[in-house]
Parts: structure tokens; C-alpha cells; sequence
């Protein structure tokens, strides 16, 4: 089934404008983890890994989803297909990924080290604080890439199905050129 103009240009908007928006926050988060590592003042590095909890708590999810569900409808809706050029299914399984990664990974350590500053204890484990916001960064980054540049070409799926157009648009009747008649 394909999506509309006007339903694949709103899919569009959302899918996009839920990137940007993921991605703006992973620079958030890594600015704010930056922060906790490198600063002196116990003050400094408990706003920091608390406004991490609440960037990570309200909007890492929401974001991811947003972000994974419309790519998803572009994907099957259009005629990129999910599986039929290799560039849409790394972006699907790199998405999937780091949805699942900031779910079980980012949160859950972002939370450790919110519950540490709120005990008056320093933040001991600072590669924890800042490896998630690094790798999702660079995952998106990279998906930016491949959004812009679509590289690769065809999977081997992608192939059968443009092979399988080919032979239907070439088994329509042939012309003979004896059987041409002259006309004027």
C-alpha cells in the first residue's frame, strides 16, 4: 500500500522533524555529561546528571518512537521499501537499536548516576555518563548521512522485485516490424 502526497509529506515532517529532534537532544545530553566530567563544582555536575534524568525520562522515548514508527510508515508506505535498498534497512535496524539502547542502556545509567548526585555521593563512573550519549550521537549522525546520501544501492530482495517489474513490463506483446503497416 502507498501512502498519499499528502499523507507521505506529513510522514515526512513528523519522521524528520523527530530526527532533529532526537538528535538535538543526544547533543544535550552529551553537553550536560561534558559538564558533570570535567567540572569541579558539586553543584555544577548535580544540575547536570539531573537535567540528564529528565531528558532522559520525558523525551529519549517518546522521541525514539516517534522517530522509529514514522520512518517505518515511509518505508513501507513508499517506494523505498524496507527491505529493498540497503541504506532504509541499516537506518530501520540502527534505529531499532538505539531506541532499544536508550531504553535498557542510556536510561537505566543516566538514573544510577542521578541516584548517586541525589545521595551527596560524586559521580565515580564517568565513562557510563558519557559512552551512551557518544555512541547514540554517532549512530545518528551517521543515519543523517545515509539519509542524505543513500548509498549502496539494492538489497537482494530489492533486486528480485526489480527484476520480477522487468519481466512484467516486458511480457506485453511484441511488435513485429513485418507486421507494421504504413500509415500515410
Amino acid at each position: 500500500m502507498k501512502l498519499s502526497r499528502p499523507a507521505r509529506r506529513a510522514t515526512l515532517v513528523v519522521h524528520v522533524i523527530g530526527a532533529a529532534c532526537w538528535l538535538g537532544l543526544t547533543l544535550g545530553l552529551v553537553a550536560l555529561a561534558l559538564t558533570a566530567i570535567t567540572t569541579d563544582s558539586s553543584a555544577a555536575v548535580e544540575a547536570a546528571v539531573r537535567s540528564m534524568k529528565v531528558f532522559a525520562d520525558w523525551l529519549v522515548l517518546p522521541l525514539a518512537l516517534v522517530t522509529l514508527l514514522s520512518g517505518l510508515v515511509l518505508s513501507l508506505g513508499t517506494h523505498w521499501g524496507l527491505a529493498r535498498h540497503r541504506w532504509v534497512y541499516t537506518k530501520f535496524w540502527l534505529t531499532l537499536a538505539t531506541t532499544v539502547a536508550s531504553l535498557f542502556a542510556l536510561r537505566p545509567g543516566v538514573d544510577e548516576s542521578a541516584a548517586t548526585v541525589a545521595a551527596g555521593n560524586p559521580v565515580t563512573d564517568t565513562a557510563d555518563l558519557i559512552a551512551g550519549p557518544l555512541v547514540s550521537l554517532s549512530a545518528y549522525l551517521f543515519m543523517t548521512v545515509l539519509s542524505v546520501l543513500k548509498p549502496w544501492g539494492l538489497t537482494r530482495r530489492g533486486r528480485k522485485q526489480q527484476r520480477g517489474q522487468k519481466q512484467r513490463a516486458s511480457a506485453h506483446k511484441r511488435v513485429d516490424a513485418g507486421d507494421v503497416r504504413q500509415t500515410a
